[in-house]
């Protein structure tokens, strides 16, 4: 059980991003009496509308703010106490032009960039930071530029000769990535999913998964979310432009997923502690 007044930041790419990585972890400790706070780097303009009901004469047009409220009502359902929205223009998709728009997140300046990230760091005072690893297969540019700027912001915000406008020195104790899409978990999906006559989602994943270019995450830490599963399921129904409730999101039953895999799993990148990584809880030993 987490104590009361620990911070735990997430740090993410777009809207939505933090309702399919973590979600039930941030409603766990949520729930525990953590503060839950969330960055996101970006208002998603470039998202598709994926999900058929929503695909209505205007929608598109006005993506970046429904993007924001779908990510204003998913934080209220996970425990999210503020949500930090850096604001910077969805970089799309590798190569599309959109990757070149001078306000997309991919073309920001770093040290600013950096530096907002570490007056966020230093005003919340997190214990806990989780943010994404070097893409494994996923080479997204904002999702690229969230692992390479988050983990940089974590490295300086103690350091109070970087950025000392942003605040009075902060340390975090421990930066984990998420291990989402990790083999093992689909492995054990796509089976329990065939032993009940549900159609997997997974098999064309596994069958191509070296020719896709996943690489398996390091797993480190696993937190048991076996009591948050369902709400990170509406989490992710709230997201309505993005995700569409017949998709493979929702192949695997939320009560399957809890009896075979009822955790979310993370890999230690950096402590600033001399402990070992943490089993089941991020915050252990802290």
């Amino acid at each position: 059980m987490a104590a009361k007044n620990r911070c735990l930041l997430a740090i993410h790419a777009h809207p939505d991003d933090e309702s399919s990585k973590g979600a039930g972890t941030m409603a766990r400790y949520a729930s525990e009496g953590v503060r839950v706070v969330l960055l996101c780097a970006t208002r998603g303009e470039e998202g598709d509308i994926l999900n058929p009901r929503m695909d209505k004469p205007g929608i598109k047009e006005k993506m970046p703010e429904l993007r924001e409220a779908e990510l204003e009502t998913a934080g209220d359902i996970l425990g999210v106490e503020k949500i930090y929205q850096l604001g910077y223009r969805d970089s799309g998709m590798p190569e599309n032009d959109s990757n070149n728009h001078p306000n997309a997140f991919w073309n920001a300046d770093p040290e600013e960039a950096v530096g907002r990230m570490v007056a966020i760091i230093r005003a919340e005072r997190p214990e806990i930071v989780l943010s994404y690893d070097e893409a494994r297969g996923y080479d997204h540019p904002d999702h690229v530029r969230v692992w390479e700027w988050g983990r940089r912001a974590f490295q300086e915000a103690g350091n109070p000769e970087r950025f000392p406008d942003a605040g009075e020195p902060w340390q975090p104790s421990r930066l984990f990535f998420f291990a989402t899409f990790s083999k093992q978990r689909m492995q054990i999906l796509h089976e329990a999913a065939k032993s009940r006559g549900i159609d997997s989602p997974f098999g064309g994943w596994l069958e191509n998964w070296d020719e896709i270019g996943f690489e398996d995450p390091r797993i480190d830490t696993r937190v048991d979310v076996s009591d948050f599963i369902e709400l990170r399921s509406k989490a992710l129904l709230a997201h309505a432009t993005q995700i569409d409730p017949e998709s493979f999101w929702f192949a695997v039953p939320d009560d399957l997923q809890k009896e075979v895999y009822p955790w979310e799993d993370y890999t230690l990148d950096q402590s600033a502690t001399d402990s070992s990584p943490p089993k089941d809880d991020l915050f252990e030993g802290l």
